[in-house]
């Protein structure tokens, strides 16, 4: 399969990439987050909603916005991986990403 042409369906869910942007930028908004998941803002805040009712997430309200803090201690709820940890997939994930190279100026490394 070429880059071209990619598949209509993804190995991550729409609520594995809310919680992966949200991982990147904990002060993200949910208009970025839908962008980012290719999702509405609408479909966002429900997902964010999921993640913060099931204790995958918690909400801090900083001024007009969000801040999220991630538990990442807790097992997947995915039947076969419950043995790994929210941290793990998001470490995996993390690590596929090289260096700073695709990452969006926000959120790049200040240059020493």
């Amino acid at each position: 399969m070429s880059s071209e042409n990619p598949p209509a369906w993804s190995f991550l869910t729409n609520h594995a990439q809310v919680l992966l942007s949200i991982a990147r930028d904990p002060g993200i908004r949910l208009r970025e987050i839908g962008e980012a998941a290719g999702i509405t803002e609408r479909a966002a805040h429900r997902i964010v909603g999921d993640l913060a009712t099931a204790g995958y997430i918690s909400r801090t309200r900083n001024g007009r916005r969000n801040r999220y803090t991630i538990q990442s201690h807790l097992p997947l709820p995915d039947r076969l991986a419950r043995e790994q940890t929210v941290g793990q997939l998001l470490a995996i994930l993390a690590t596929q990403r090289s260096d700073t190279d695709d990452m969006e100026p926000r959120e790049r490394a200040p240059k020493p």
